[in-house]
C-alpha cells in the first residue's frame, strides 16, 4: 500500500468519469453507436460491460487515499495496452468503421494514453509505503 498523491487520485478520478460515461453509452447505447461509427455492436456493449467493472475499480482505487501499489500499476499498464490495441483494432481490417468511428477510436486512444501517463506521474508522487 502506498500513500496515493493528490495528483493520482484526480487522475484517477478523472479515468472514472471518462470510462463511466463510456460504459454508459456503450452499454445501453451499442445500437446507436453502431451505425453512427459503423462498428459492430456486440464490439461496443462487450466493451461498455467491460467498462462498467473497469469504472468500479478506478473509482474505488479514485476514493483512497492508500492504495495497492501493483493494483494502479496495473491500471497504467491495462490504460496504455488499451491504447496500443485501440490504434492496432484500426489497422488489423477487423473492423471497417467509417471516418467518426475512426475518429472516435483515435480519440479514445489518446485519451487513454493520457490517463496512463497521468496515472504513472501520479504514481510516482505518490508517497510512503504504509502499512495495510
Amino acid at each position: 500500500m502506498i500513500d496515493a498523491s493528490s495528483f493520482l487520485r484526480r487522475a484517477l478520478l478523472a479515468d472514472t468519469v471518462f470510462s463511466g460515461i463510456a460504459a454508459i453509452g456503450f452499454t445501453f447505447g451499442a445500437g446507436a453507436f453502431a451505425t453512427l461509427f459503423n462498428l459492430p455492436e456486440t464490439l461496443l456493449r462487450e466493451t461498455g460491460m467491460f467498462l462498467i467493472a473497469y469504472t468500479a475499480l478506478v473509482g474505488w482505487l479514485a476514493s483512497r487515499t492508500a492504495v495497492p501499489k501493483a493494483l494502479v500499476l496495473l491500471v497504467v499498464i491495462g490504460n496504455a495496452a488499451w491504447t496500443v490495441g485501440s490504434i492496432a483494432l484500426l489497422f488489423s481490417g477487423a473492423v471497417s468503421p467509417n471516418l467518426v468511428g475512426e475518429l472516435m477510436i483515435v480519440a479514445q486512444a489518446i485519451a487513454t494514453g493520457v490517463f496512463a501517463e497521468l496515472q504513472y506521474v501520479g504514481l510516482r508522487r505518490s508517497g510512503n509505503v504504509v502499512a495495510a
